[in-house]
C-alpha cells in the first residue's frame, strides 16, 4: 500500500471516483440531521449506561445470560459513541478528512456490529445449552465468561481493522463500492452475507429452542416451583428473543444494501436508500434498552432506583420502602437463588 500512487489521496478524490458527490456547503438537511443525529446517540448512550449499572447494581441479574445482555448493552454503547464520531466526520466534514481518520470512522461501525453479532450468536448459544440441559440458568464460571468477552470483543477489534489493514480499494479505484468509497465491493460482499448468514443461523436457533419447550411442556408443571422455573424460562427466552428480532429488522436493510452495492448493481439506486437504512441501524441500539424495560420486572425495578436515586426528590415523595417489603425481597432472592440448579421441568411435568 506504501507503494500505491492514490495512498496519499484526499478522502474526497475516491468520493468523485465512485459517484457519491460530496459538498463543503451546509445545507438545512445536514443542520437537521446533524441534531436528531446528536439527540439520539446521547439517548442511546445513557439509556445503555443504565443497563449497565443496573445489571452491576441487581444480583438477582448476576448470571451469565445477564453479563452477556450487559455486554450487548456495552456494544450498543460503542455503537452510540461510533455514531457520535460520524456525525462529526460525515458530510460536510468529509471533505477534510484524511484515508486514516476515514478508515478510523468506518471501522467503529464494524466494531459496534461485529461485536453486536457475536453477542447475539454468544447469548443464542447460551440459552441452547441451557434449554437442553434443563437448567433455568447457565453453569458457566465467571472466569469463562469474562474470557468470552474478552473473545467477542477481540473479533471485532479484528474484523473493524480488516479494511485497514489491506481490504480496500486504495491501490485499485475500479474495485471501489459506492455507499462505503475505500471499501472494495468484495469485502462488502463477505461482510453482507456473513452477518446475514449469521442472523439466519441464530433465528433457526430459537425456532427450535422453542419448538422444544412446546413439546416438553405440553403439561403444565403442576408444583409451584416448577410453574416459576417455567414461566422464568419462558419469560426470558421471549425477551431475548425480542432483542434478536429487533436486531435483525433494523440491520439487515442496510446490510442487504451494502451486498447490492457489493455485487456492482447499477440500476438498485443504493445511494437513495442508504441514509435511512444506517438511521434505522442506529435505532437499534435505542430499542434494547426499552425492550428490557418493558419485559424484565427486575430489570425494570432496578432502573426505577438508580433513576429515584439520581432524582432525589422524586425519591422523598415516593418516601422509603418498609422493612416488611425488604424482607419479602430478601426471601424472593434466596428462593430464586435456590432454584438456579433445579431442572426446568420436573419429572411430575414431564410424564404429564
Amino acid at each position: 500500500m506504501l507503494n500505491c500512487e492514490n495512498y496519499d489521496k484526499p478522502v474526497s478524490f475516491f468520493y468523485n471516483q465512485s459517484g457519491k458527490n460530496i459538498t463543503s456547503d451546509w445545507s438545512r438537511r445536514d443542520y437537521v440531521v446533524v441534531a436528531l443525529g446528536l439527540t439520539v446517540c446521547l439517548i442511546v448512550i445513557l439509556s445503555n449506561l443504565l443497563v449497565i449499572a443496573a445489571i452491576i447494581k441487581n444480583r438477582r441479574l448476576h448470571f451469565p445470560i445477564y453479563y452477556l445482555l450487559g455486554n450487548m448493552a456495552a456494544a450498543d454503547l460503542f455503537a452510540g459513541v461510533s455514531y457520535l464520531n460520524l456525525l462529526f466526520h460525515t458530510g460536510p466534514y468529509t471533505i477534510g478528512l484524511t484515508q486514516h481518520q476515514w478508515f478510523v470512522r468506518g471501522a467503529l461501525v464494524d466494531m459496534s456490529l461485529t461485536a453486536s453479532v457475536a453477542n447475539l450468536l454468544a447469548v443464542a448459544v447460551e440459552r441452547h445449552q441451557t434449554i437442553f440441559t434443563m437448567q433455568l440458568h447457565s453453569t458457566m464460571t465467571k472466569r469463562r465468561v469474562v474470557l468470552l468477552i474478552l473473545g467477542i470483543w477481540a473479533v471485532a477489534i479484528f474484523m473493524g481493522l480488516v479494511p485497514t489493514m489491506g481490504w480496500n480499494c486504495v491501490c485499485d479505484l475500479t474495485t471501489c463500492s459506492t455507499t462505503v468509497p475505500l471499501y472494495q465491493r468484495s469485502f462488502l460482499v463477505f461482510w453482507a452475507v456473513l452477518n446475514l448468514l449469521m442472523f439466519f443461523f441464530m433465528v433457526a436457533m430459537y425456532a427450535r429452542i422453542f419448538v422444544y419447550v412446546r413439546r416438553r411442556c405440553r403439561g403444565r408443571p403442576s408444583l409451584d416451583a416448577d410453574q416459576l422455573n417455567y414461566e422464568t424460562v419462558i419469560s426470558l427466552m421471549k425477551t431475548v428473543a425480542i432483542v434478536l428480532g429487533a436486531f435483525v429488522f433494523c440491520w439487515t436493510p442496510g446490510l442487504v444494501i451494502l451486498l447490492l452495492d457489493g455485487l456492482d448493481c447499477k440500476s438498485c439506486q443504493v445511494l437513495q436508500y442508504e441514509k435511512y437504512c444506517l438511521a434505522l441501524a442506529e435505532c437499534n441500539s435505542l430499542v434494547n434498552p426499552i425492550i428490557y424495560s418493558y419485559r424484565d420486572e427486575d430489570m425494570r425495578k432496578t432502573f426505577k432506583q438508580i433513576l429515584c436515586f439520581l432524582c432525589r426528590k422524586t425519591c422523598d415523595q415516593q418516601g422509603e420502602p418498609s422493612t416488611i417489603e425488604l424482607s419479602r425481597n430478601g426471601d424472593r432472592t434466596k428462593s430464586k437463588r435456590s432454584s438456579i440448579r433445579r431442572p426446568l421441568f420436573s419429572s411430575s411435568a414431564s410424564h404429564g
